[in-house]
């Protein structure tokens, strides 16, 4: 099922991206990729080992050597090739995204531009990396510091974005002088290698970027790139209970970590608020790309005032979308990733139905487009012992939770063991002031559903993880600071 590509060797097949060549795993085994929405299988890529991986690391080191060397102008004119030729192939790129994630093509193209932002970004943050010169406290001493990429990077990546997640993590990796490991999502391993292909013809050195692809050997890679001590450091997208794992693996050898981890986002709408804008609010935020992103609006909060109105409001809104294959004219929801997203779904719904919620839209799946699809869902009544108040549906359901008063509501919002985003909508100032500052999350959209920028830092607190991507604070997680003391600079001028 190859795709109709404007340039077809985009598409690799079988082969991943080590040391600037395309090779296959050295056992031969593929793994196959299936379109979602269709079933169908797409192609196939290789099944790395722990040895193949090897051999990435390998590269990647021996790269570092010389790429650490040049000057951030020289770095910064390789990012704006790649970015220059992510955006001449971006209807290609939307097509692979859309074909193995199954976000419709609108989305996909959306994602693109957002990807190769990423590079744009950090083309220009290279340039302009400062240390500092420092009063010293001892006469005669001058003290400095200068700023160093940390070295090799393992990079591991989500599905749910495969071009703006891979970019936001390499981005800024090479933009600080650093060379990567980058370990694709199985479930959607071709965009990966597509913007790989991009960055042979962008002319980055070999070894500087490597992808290596692989589905049942995922656990074996992660131990790899958390344990290898040429890895100076590795930076995680996904699940916390992944997260954990891999920061118990890389206390073996003490590197450096970034976590972006689970969410449980808490979207909340004051009664002072402008109603038409939350509920456009709402909608962006919840079932961008059918509710799987890990910043989207997990538990919806309205004040009791408004309550009945915005559920109508936004129930209508739903009851509009058209869901099915992301290639179709007029589509805006595609398929899940799996049927295993289907089943946490349905669970999710038929839990609140049970525990007295109300579906007021959808709540069932759709097998007559495929065993990935879901119907976008909207739940009254909700209460916090219902399941999707602590766990994150990663699906298109709404939960619409009612709620008294600002304390009872960021009470709830705060009780989440998880803090990446939330969201609130008010037109009152002191209160916008109190609330923003209140919720334990690392980031915060008012009167928005929409906070994804490359100028913005990305991260969470809690158990979402630590650290920071996108942002002049995305660099830094890939700089080591050396401090450089100068003594005996105080003597006398000579002739003096």
């Amino acid at each position: 099922m190859a795709p109709k590509l404007n340039d077809p060797s985009l598409f690799k097949t079988d082969v991943c991206y080590v040391n600037g060549e395309w090779v296959k795993a050295g056992s031969g085994k593929t793994f196959e990729v299936h379109d979602p929405a269709t079933g169908k299988l797409i192609g196939t890529c290789p099944e790395f080992t722990a040895k193949d991986t090897d051999n990435a690391i390998a590269a990647a080191a021996t790269a570092f050597r010389e790429f650490r060397t040049k000057t951030g102008r020289e770095r910064s004119k390789l990012l704006r090739k790649w970015y220059d030729l992510m955006m001449e192939n971006s209807d290609d790129l939307a097509t692979l995204i859309t074909l193995e994630n199954g976000k419709p093509l609108a989305d996909a193209k959306g994602e693109v531009n957002y990807a190769a932002s990423f590079f744009e970004w950090f083309s220009e943050e290279a340039p302009r990396v400062y240390g500092d010169t420092i009063p010293a406290g001892v006469p005669g001493n001058r003290v400095v510091t200068i700023k160093e990429p940390v070295g090799v990077c393992g990079l591991i990546t989500p599905w749910n974005f495969p071009a703006a997640m891979i970019t936001r993590k390499i981005g800024p990796a090479l933009a600080a002088g650093c060379t990567t490991v980058c370990k694709a999502p199985g479930e959607t391993p071709f965009t990966s290698l597509a913007i790989a292909e991009l960055a042979h013809r962008a002319g980055i050195p070999k070894g500087v970027v490597n992808v290596v692809t692989t589905l049942n050997n995922t656990p074996e890679i992660g131990e790899t790139l958390t344990t290898h001590p040429a890895v100076q450091k590795v930076s995680f997208t996904g699940s916390t209970g992944v997260g954990k794992l891999l920061m118990k693996q890389a206390s073996s050898t003490l590197k450096i970590l970034s976590m972006e981890l689970g969410g449980n986002a808490p979207f909340i709408v004051f009664d002072d608020a402008d109603i038409d804008t939350a509920v456009a609010g709402a909608i962006a935020s919840k079932f961008r790309s059918s509710g799987q992103t890990c910043v989207c609006a997990n538990r919806i909060y309205v004040q009791k005032g408004i309550y009945d109105e915005f559920a109508e409001k936004f129930a209508e809104k739903v009851r509009a979308f058209k869901v099915g294959n992301g290639f179709e004219e007029g589509i805006t929801h595609g398929p899940l990733i799996h049927d295993r997203a289907t089943s946490k779904v349905d669970d999710h719904v038929k839990d609140a139905e049970k525990k007295g919620g109300k579906v007021v839209v959808g709540g069932q799946k759709m097998p007559d487009l495929g065993s990935n699809f879901y119907q976008p869902t909207v739940i009254t009544g909700m209460t916090k012992d219902m399941a999707i108040a602590s766990e994150e549906t990663f699906g298109p359901v709404a939960g619409l939770f009612p709620f008294d008063t600002e304390k009872e509501v960021v009470d709830l919002a705060n009780a989440a063991e998880v803090g990446l985003a939330g969201y609130f909508f008010s037109r009152d100032l002191e209160r916008i002031t109190r609330v923003a500052e209140a919720l334990e999350v690392g980031m915060i959209g008012v009167n928005t559903g929409l906070i994804s920028d490359p100028a913005a830092p990305f991260g969470g607190v809690k158990q979402s993880g630590f650290g920071r991507e996108g942002s002049k604070y995305g660099i830094e997680e890939y700089q080591n600071i050396k401090t450089i003391t100068y003594g005996g600079m105080g003597k006398p001028m000579q002739g003096s």
